[in-house]
């Protein structure tokens, strides 16, 4: 086999050659893996002669097979004897000749673009940080107090905000009910803004055995189009009402919800964990912005291929966290009234930017020079088997290759970020 390659601006042309013999071969090879489809009479099933099925299919009904027979080694060696071609997408493929002396074919394939780096060193950025103050402790620590707060039924007065209450609700539009607008003993905490607005205001007052019709409006942007916008009249029956009463705040509560042995202590570690947490959130703020603005310094015109792949990424991620919570895709497109077509559209700007991110930080890991070297695999390696308890020995030889090579792209990422915020001036 021979190929020429010729290398255009964002595209690499592909011109492979095989001589009668070379194809012919790999004709032979499409034949003997499915001959046994064939069923011809007067020949048993896998035994019928190549020629006789040519005869009786055409002489091209071996070469769509014939042609994945050798493509994908023919292309895989073009490609590792030229590495700086990068394909984003599968080859295009067209016949150019087929005649008794071979056979010529042009695979036409998308590159990863060009990237013109603008200044990625010496970036100003207002420097962003999140202080954690006194109001932010004393919030968490009753975050915990509601969270280990008990509910106690009130009998002798009607409901108010901030209750919590377990009702009856059946609801209608025009005197038809609809799906989701029925439910027994359902618990509600007013004033969470869980139900339709108006609704739940029109509980307070209620006592326990009381109904009542409440009427609401849907708002103009609900999710479901057929209720949208449309008045809804809901028979609500009250049975219970609850208080949330919450343990004093002291020792003995530090003792029930953490490690600690006095509240100073645990308020301590809160503040300790919430201004970890606030550097975290600086730090990816940061680091953000200041990618953002290097991105918008570079010059790189995307394929149109590579946006799309992402967002097909995008919307596999999104099916999968939908998976993980009891849903289909499909049902969540009709359940919110949209589509694939929507999603794709409203994920474009996002998928773009996140690409040509993508390709700012490889341009700048080819212009430093940036490697993960044995040492820092090794390092990373032995960290990871610390973590589990195992020795570092035990740990790789339970890691898989791709793995590896996962660790060895971290590595490489952490450092060009480093590389990034340490050139960085913050004022």
């Amino acid at each position: 086999m021979k190929y020429q390659l010729a290398k255009k601006k964002a595209q690499a042309e592909i011109t492979f050659e095989l001589t009668a013999e070379e194809w012919n071969d790999a004709v032979e090879k499409a034949y003997n893996k499915t001959k046994g489809k064939y069923n011809i009479p007067g020949f048993r099933r896998g035994k019928v002669p190549r020629k006789i099925i040519e005869r009786n299919y055409g002489p091209a009904v071996f070469f769509d097979d014939a042609f994945n027979e050798f493509f994908p080694d023919a292309y895989s060696k073009v490609l590792d004897e030229n590495e700086d071609i990068y394909p984003v997408d599968r080859p295009d493929v067209k016949w150019d000749d087929i005649s008794d002396k071979g056979v010529k074919f042009v695979a036409t394939v998308t590159l990863k673009p060009e990237v013109a780096l603008g200044e990625y060193k010496g970036i100003k950025l207002k420097k962003i940080v999140h202080n954690v103050t006194g109001k932010d402790v004393d919030a968490e620590i009753n975050n915990a107090r509601q969270r280990a707060g008990r509910k106690v039924n009130v009998a002798d007065r009607a409901a108010q905000m901030d209750d919590f209450v377990i009702i009856d609700y059946c609801g209608a539009v025009n005197g038809v009910k609809f799906e989701g607008g029925t439910a027994e003993k359902q618990e509600l905490h007013l004033g969470s803004k869980q139900f339709i607005p108006g609704f739940e205001e029109g509980v307070v007052g209620m006592k326990v055995g009381d109904s009542k019709l409440i009427e609401v409006k849907f708002p103009a942007d609900y999710h479901s189009k057929d209720l949208a916008d449309k008045l809804a009249g809901f028979t609500v029956t009250l049975h219970e009402i609850k208080v949330l009463e919450l343990p004093n705040l002291d020792d003995e509560f530090a003792k029930d919800v953490s490690q600690f042995d006095t509240l100073k202590d645990y308020k301590d570690d809160v503040k300790k964990k919430l201004t970890e947490t606030a550097k975290r959130k600086s730090d990816s703020e940061n680091e953000s912005a200041l990618i953002e603005k290097i991105v918008k310094n570079v010059k790189v015109e995307i394929p149109d291929c590579m946006i799309e792949t992402h967002t097909n990424y995008m919307l596999e991620e999104f099916g999968m966290r939908l998976m993980y919570q009891g849903m289909k895709l499909d049902d969540y497109f009709k359940y919110t009234g949209s589509s694939e077509a929507e999603f794709r559209k409203a994920k474009k700007e996002q998928a773009t930017n996140e690409v040509k991110m993508r390709l700012t930080l490889e341009a700048i890991v080819k212009a430093e020079k940036i490697k993960a070297t044995d040492k820092d695999v090794d390092a990373k390696i032995a960290e990871l088997a610390k973590s589990v308890n195992k020795t570092t020995e035990e740990f790789k030889e339970g890691t898989p290759p791709d793995r590896i090579e996962y660790f060895k792209n971290e590595i490489v990422m952490n450092k060009v970020f480093g590389l990034l915020k340490d050139n960085a001036v913050w004022e």
